[in-house]
């Protein structure tokens, strides 16, 4: 028996490639970089509405200029790290994985619109949905959103 042609060998559908390919790593980069952004903007530059007298805004200047698209900016890049992770060369995209990313994307948008119904009287102590407000039901769709990208790669 020889040995398998090189075109024979990518067109085996049982091959699986390495577990830490570059789009696995650009992914999970995207992801760690949109919750850093979000969680420097909210903790160093924010100007907090609770104190009196608010300080003057400052800090990274086209951080702090940037305002609300900072979470814009942050959840945007979550997403797409979370889509470019359904891809079939991922290890969340293929066999079970596309079942956990899906599910774990559709619960986690849920949970993220759940616990802003049931905090929406008082959200002072939950950080970030604080300020997102009613954007706080974009970021939940959002998530489920990329739950439906994983569903596509269901077989």
């Amino acid at each position: 028996m020889s040995k398998p042609k090189a075109s024979q060998a990518f067109a085996d559908p049982t091959r699986r490639g390495p577990l830490f390919g570059p789009r696995f790593i650009v992914a999970l980069t995207l992801i760690a970089l949109g919750i850093a952004w979000i969680a420097y903007y909210y903790v160093a530059v924010r100007v907090d509405p609770t104190k009196v007298p608010a300080p003057k805004p400052g800090g990274p200047g086209f951080i702090a200029d940037l305002g609300m698209w900072n979470y814009a900016i942050g959840v945007g890049l979550v997403l797409v790290g979370l889509t470019l992770s359904a891809h079939p060369a991922t290890p969340l995209g293929r066999g079970r994985g596309v079942v956990v990313g899906m599910l774990g994307c559709f619960l986690l948008g849920l949970l993220w619109i759940c616990a802003y119904y049931v905090f929406s009287n008082d959200l002072s102590g939950i950080p970030v949905m604080n300020d997102l407000l009613q954007w706080n039901l974009a970021v939940g769709v959002g998530l489920m959103a990329v739950g439906f990208t994983f569903a596509t790669r269901w077989e």
